[in-house]
């Protein structure tokens, strides 16, 4: 054992960082949970303890607590937190994926929030207006469908996990919904004219 004398000094970090979110493993939170149960003295089911911890995303989690603003439209919202869940995930993405899937679902999603964007500042009192309108929320759409598909072949390769490809694709089909949905409204309006 090697004592600490005063000529050497120990190199004490100046700064420490702070961590965000749950760091715990899986085994972690099946230990604590392990020690609780018999502390009460109760079973332990540790099949159904590691299902639900598997099955949990602390990243959406995490998301879904993002403030929402009034003047956006709810699907220009749900894209933000799918936006946000995408760079939360690919974050952990190994680094031989950054430069292929992580980069083109980043790209995707702001792409889709640009073009709903540019889509609900166009007014439609013309037909131009309308027409490009349209466009704007098509091609959202479309690079919807795209975003969804790099999302199932990067699960598929490894980049992302199947329950993070899961929360994608349901958020993916609800933001698709809702996009036609606004469509369908607009066009409903403009037939009113």
């Amino acid at each position: 054992m090697e004592k600490v004398s005063r000529s050497k000094s120990l190199k004490i970090p100046r700064k420490i960082e702070t961590a965000e979110g749950n760091k715990n493993t899986k085994e972690d939170e099946l230990a604590v949970g392990h020690a609780f149960a018999m502390a009460k003295n109760k079973k332990f089911k540790t099949a159904e303890e590691l299902a639900q911890l598997e099955s949990r995303d602390v990243d959406w989690e995490r998301v879904t607590k993002l403030p929402e603003q009034a003047s956006d439209l709810i699907v220009i919202t749900k894209v933000k937190k799918l936006g946000a869940y995408i760079i939360a995930v690919t974050e952990k993405s190994p680094a031989k994926y950054r430069g292929t899937f992580v980069n083109r679902m980043q790209n995707f999603c702001l792409e889709i929030i640009q073009g709903l964007i540019r889509a609900n500042f166009i007014h439609m009192n013309s037909e131009t207006n309308k027409l490009t309108r349209e466009k704007h929320q098509q091609d959202a759409i479309i690079n919807l469908k795209m975003l969804g598909y790099i999302a199932m072949v990067a699960e598929e390769a490894g980049c992302i996990l199947p329950k993070q490809h899961k929360q994608i694709a349901i958020q993916v089909g609800e933001c698709i919904n809702l996009a036609v949905a606004w469509m369908k409204s607009d066009n409903e309006r403009w037939s009113k004219k």
